[in-house]
């Protein structure tokens, strides 16, 4: 695509945004076929601005825009429907996909399956609050993010032996060499990594959350994988999600 090609009626969704001079926003957003995109919405906060209702995270929209920099213009916006906004606790979800999303994908590059899967999540926590499973939304939303931007890993196979994972093993997971059997780690000098059932890497190369050991284990499994793949800085809305947790423990 030429950088100064005009977009026209892209779906796409805020991720975030932020105040740009007197009555503008940045907004950053996640698009269907150009992957993340900075747009500057200008006028966007004036009280009869069109945009100032739209610039809001987890409205499907259709954007269109034009420019030669990283940061380009949006010409117009519209809503696209079809999806209801998520509440609650399943809104600070939404939040931390965002943060994700805004955190680990590069600018400009497209990602339309993993586009498809943060509609299908978002479905998914906009549902009855009794009935979203958190936890399997989140574990299998972030198990796709990294195969997309390249870190995916290999669950079901020992990275030193090359043989199948057994599932009544124990193995430590390690971000640059993948699943070891603890007893060879332990051995080699136990290099850090996550200790974690053979089962449940078979589960999350299945892509199956349904033991509650699975959900447990692959939930610190993931987030050491995100950790390496960030690096230092930490992601705020998993934070805000723990302290929610504490003070509203799943019943």
């Amino acid at each position: 695509m030429s950088t100064d090609a005009r977009i026209n009626n892209e779906p796409g969704f805020i991720l975030h945004t932020y105040p740009f001079k007197e009555t503008s926003v940045v907004a950053e957003v996640f698009t269907r076929s150009h992957g993340r995109v900075a747009l500057i919405a200008r006028g966007a906060r004036r009280p009869n601005s069109a945009l100032r209702g739209l610039m809001q995270p987890f409205t499907p929209l259709l954007l269109s825009w034009f420019g030669k920099s990283d940061l380009k213009t949006l010409h117009a916006a519209e809503w696209h429907g079809g999806i209801a906004p998520p509440q609650g606790r399943a809104l600070m979800c939404g939040f931390y996909l965002n943060e994700l999303l805004l955190r680990l994908l590069a600018r400009g590059d497209a990602h339309e399956a993993l586009y498809a899967h943060y509609m299908d999540a978002l479905d998914q926590l906009a549902g009855e609050a009794a009935s979203v499973d958190f936890e399997r939304i989140l574990r299998r939303f972030e198990k796709r993010l990294l195969g997309e931007i390249g870190y995916g890993a290999t669950f079901d196979i020992d990275a030193d032996s090359g043989a199948p994972v057994h599932a009544a093993r124990r193995y430590v997971f390690q971000p640059e060499r993948g699943a070891l059997h603890a007893l060879d780690s332990l051995a080699a000098g136990g290099q850090p990594g996550c200790p974690v059932s053979g089962q449940t890497l078979l589960d999350l190369a299945a892509d199956s959350f349904e033991r509650p050991l699975t959900l447990s284990e692959s939930k610190s499994l993931m987030r050491m994988l995100i950790n390496h793949t960030l690096g230092a800085k930490p992601l705020y809305t998993r934070q805000l999600l723990r302290e929610l947790t504490e003070l509203n423990p799943p019943t």
